[in-house]
């Protein structure tokens, strides 16, 4: 069979950054009570003039220069986003147009913060089929446009950004034993889908955040290991973790538990807040593109959140 790799990575976040202090001028909080239960300081907020698509398209943009490749040269476009308000057209088709694209499919996937790795899975099951050769795959979110902003226990934890990875084929002489996107372990728990909500018109963001921490902490480490077997990698020998940057008190007891003794765990909640979709793609390119995961490196990504969804696997390092 056909195998994948990550060519390349990138991403965008806007210019304008929200401290924890510019929030106590809105609601009721202040930075030590922010830092103290979510761990972030700040967070990047896009402008009403930025949808969700230019986000994207500036991360997709980057990713197909790190590659070297022009738009023609992708022939499947994967979004994974929930804050897109249009339904047609697409935010993937948004994106292809942005970027001059001739002739691509276009597809957005709605599976909330664990959005990437599901539309990454999707682009690997694609190329091994045959389906494609070249996939752009974007994670991009614009949650303070879905933000209550006077609930302050939902408003601290939002921002705006987007990642990007170009999926590749690989002939089979070059998988060996180490292909560059391991299988995937993806699931969800429909009974407790109301834990994490954008519902309403127009939508909002609510959650209930002690269910979402206990299921997180108590339930995912035995399923990100499970993810690293499916790869042939113990959690010692991963060289990176990058989960959903959901909040660092559960970033933080999560990878203890997974047992990545010996990894670099991405911890960009605590300057880009919680990017929904985008969050895993924006913390691995940041990772990538500071030197701290050489390449073919192994690394698990674990995405989780609405729905409640899960969907992980081990990744080379482009």
């Amino acid at each position: 069979m056909t195998g994948t790799r990550i060519a390349a990575l990138g991403h965008y976040q806007p210019a304008k950054v929200l401290t924890n202090h510019d929030l106590a001028e809105l609601v009721d909080t202040d930075d030590a009570w922010i830092t103290s239960r979510v761990g972030i300081r700040t967070r990047h907020v896009a402008g009403p003039d930025e949808p969700v698509d230019e986000l994207a398209a500036h991360a997709a943009g980057k990713a197909l220069a790190a590659a070297g490749l022009a738009p023609d040269d992708i022939d499947l476009v994967l979004v994974a986003t929930s804050t897109a308000i249009d339904r047609s057209p697409n935010t993937a088709a948004r994106v292809a147009a942005r970027l001059g694209m001739p002739s691509p499919a276009t597809m957005d996937l709605n599976v909330v913060c664990a959005g990437f790795t599901h539309a990454l899975a999707t682009a690997d099951h694609a190329v091994r089929a045959g389906g494609a050769r070249r996939v752009l795959v974007i994670g991009a979110d614009k949650m303070t446009e879905v933000c209550d902003w006077t609930d302050r226990t939902t408003c601290v934890l939002v921002g705006d950004g987007a990642g990007a990875a170009i999926v590749e084929a690989v002939d089979d002489a070059e998988v060996g034993d180490t292909p560059g996107i391991g299988p995937v372990l993806w699931g969800s728990v429909p009974e407790m889908g109301n834990a994490v909500r954008i519902e309403g018109t127009p939508p909002v963001f609510a959650q209930e955040g002690q269910s979402v921490y206990r299921w997180a902490t108590q339930q995912l480490p035995a399923l990100a290991r499970k993810t690293c077997e499916r790869s042939g990698i113990a959690p010692e020998e991963l060289a990176g973790v990058v989960l959903h940057q959901a909040n660092l008190r559960i970033i933080e007891p999560l990878a203890a538990k997974i047992g990545a003794v010996n990894a670099i765990v991405a911890r960009d909640v605590i300057d880009s807040g919680n990017t929904s979709a985008a969050s895993i793609p924006l913390a691995l390119a940041k990772l990538v593109e500071r030197g701290e995961l050489p390449s073919g490196a192994p690394v698990l990504l674990f995405g989780f959140g609405g729905n409640l969804s899960y969907a992980g696997q081990v990744i080379r390092v482009p």
